[in-house]
């Protein structure tokens, strides 16, 4: 083949392009799932998404396309726009380094000193003067104002740290719309999305519904091919016609040991999410337990007698950052009683674990009038040692706790006897009782929170979920997610091991399990009796010492009041 052949070659076809550029960097020939993509790159639609696994090179194949789309036209404008200002320069960078190390594109470097040449932008050699650069990095929360492009490129714009809660998502989808405005009106003009999802609830999915034509490849043959509606590369859909076996690799990339390894590391959520770009799950049905089924309110020592739910926008609690289903809100009460009553149980409940990378976690919760009220929650990294248990008995004893319950599973009991010690140097009065399940954890947590959710009888204090969403600081965004009671809350199912880390909600299901018997009491029932029991004493004081008993009415005084003049053993109910 002869020069002019082969040029003619790589102009009209990409594949060409890349194979000879993996040559140059001394890669392997490009896989069937690389030069699938690459051709989806050429022939694709204005609007396009490439959803594949991670790891089978995205970001490689593009960096490629944008130098093929310079080499056919030096005056095309190219803008790459990625999560963060750093990642969006490195696949700038990327670029350079290939105009620079290999010789048949070293036309497109820099002819004079006037044209820009530096990580945040550049000019090809034969580009025209223009304003803006042949190929320009931002990051997506960057200034993009004012700029112009032919070929947009989001790269990885979605990254745990932008995509956690609703509010972040919903903020993300906005900034992705405003920079469509930096498209110019021409026919060959397009836009490409690269991306691997981060959550069940990614922004990828909205992509489909605003003319983006996504072309999905997974690591494995899918078992079910309808949970992509309709978007699996039409290559695979091929295979699958053809009788190749499901669940096998899709690609030489990994092979059948590699993915598998990576699965069991990864836990299965997280393999079927990045590998196997599974958002099915993202179906409400599947995700029992909502936010907005609490009641949030700060609470003290005391409670109201009763509370009204309201699912109102009136109520919505703004300032909370929920890591949920998306559109599922905190919510305040609509209404609660001006009578107070005292809690009428207080317990600990702890869920232990050994040194390693689950936490011991503890909750605080209280009973009263048929409601659960959670009062505080704490989590330790460090098993069950001396801290960790002392912590959690001064916890129980600021809350002046009576009981401390403790999941016997772990340890066969030892733990219970480890925080006697503790109680006696502490000289707190709580007694410590073992906690043993038999059910599986995701049926048991999910069986006894959604019908006391459901009943709205669950009330927790707003600084758990400011706690719970700044823990962990220090840890990766995705792992510190998974430790998250928000996540584990929003996204555990029935499924066995739906979640990699649960301690946090397991530990808060077996402290309600407790007071499942009192919720059943009406707070209605428990508000008439107090009103009744206080007419009585009323009707006593009036008896025993008329005088005193008007004076105290005519001050405007409360019936509590007068406590003192009427009988002790009416007022002691």
């Amino acid at each position: 083949m002869d020069v002019k052949e082969l040029q003619q070659k790589i102009q009209s076809d990409f594949r060409v392009f890349l194979t000879l550029v993996w040559r140059e960097l001394d890669l392997p020939k490009p896989t069937r799932a690389q030069l699938c993509i690459a051709e989806y790159l050429q022939h694709g639609p204005k609007r396009l998404q490439i959803s594949a696994f991670r790891g089978v090179g995205k970001s490689w194949i593009t960096a490629a396309f944008v130098l093929w789309t310079l080499y056919l036209d030096p005056d095309k404008k190219i803008m790459v726009i990625s999560a963060s200002k750093e990642r969006a320069d490195n696949f700038s960078i990327f670029c350079q380094k290939l105009i620079i190390d290999i010789n048949w594109l070293s036309h497109l470097a820099p002819n004079s000193d006037d044209q820009r040449w530096s990580r945040i932008s550049f000019d090809v050699g034969p580009a025209k003067p223009h304003q803006a650069p042949s190929c320009k990095s931002c990051g997506i929360t960057g200034s993009l104002t004012g700029s112009r492009a032919d070929l947009l490129i989001f790269d990885d714009v979605e990254v745990p740290n932008n995509s956690a809660t609703d509010m972040q998502r919903e903020k993300l989808l906005q900034l992705i719309t405003e920079a469509e405005s930096i498209l110019t009106p021409k026919d060959d003009s397009r836009i490409c999305f690269l991306g691997t999802p981060q959550s069940v609830f990614t922004v990828y999915r909205k992509l489909a519904e605003r003319n983006y034509r996504p072309f999905v490849w997974p690591a494995r043959y899918p078992k079910n091919v309808g949970q992509y509606e309709g978007l699996l590369a039409p290559q695979l859909l091929a295979d699958l016609e053809q009788g190749v076996e499901a669940w096998t690799p899709t690609d030489t990339r990994f092979g059948e040991l590699d993915l598998q390894q990576r699965e069991t590391s990864m836990g299965r959520s997280n393999f079927m999410l990045q590998f196997q770009l599974d958002t099915s799950l993202s179906d409400a049905e599947r995700f029992p337990l909502k936010f907005a089924d609490l009641i949030v309110t700060p609470l003290g020592n005391e409670c109201a007698e009763r509370y009204a739910w309201s699912s109102d926008p009136r109520y919505m609690i703004k300032d909370l950052n929920p890591v949920g289903l998306p559109g599922d809100r905190f919510y305040g009460p609509m209404f609660i009683d001006e009578g107070m009553c005292e809690f009428s149980e207080t317990i600990v409940s702890v869920d232990p674990s050994g040194r390693g990378t689950d936490e011991t976690v503890a909750v605080v919760l209280s009973q009263a009038n048929g409601y659960v009220f959670v009062r505080d929650m704490r989590a330790f990294r460090d098993g069950y040692s001396d801290s960790t248990l002392s912590s959690i008995v001064r916890l129980g004893k600021k809350y002046g706790a009576s009981r401390l319950l403790v999941e016997s599973n772990f340890g066969d009991g030892m733990i219970c006897e480890l925080f006697k010690r503790h109680i006696t140097q502490q000289q707190a009065t709580c007694v410590t009782e073992e906690i043993r399940s038999t059910v599986r954890k995701e049926e048991r947590i999910i069986d006894t929170l959604e019908p006391v959710l459901n009943q709205h009888k669950l009330i927790m204090d707003p600084k758990i979920w400011e706690w719970d969403y700044a823990s962990n600081p220090d840890e990766a965004p995705e792992k510190r997610l998974e430790y998250m009671l928000g996540s584990q809350w929003s996204r555990i199912t029935r499924d066995r091991n739906s979640l990699r880390h649960d301690d946090r909600i397991d530990a808060l299901a077996m402290g309600v399990q407790w007071f499942v018997d009192a919720i059943a009491q009406s707070a209605h029932k428990a508000q008439a009796m107090r009103k009744n029991l206080e007419w009585q004493a009323m009707v006593n004081a009036f008896e025993e010492h008329p005088h005193e008993a008007t004076d105290a009415l005519v001050l405007g005084r409360s019936f509590q009041s007068l406590k003192h003049l009427g009988t002790t053993k009416v007022w002691d109910w």
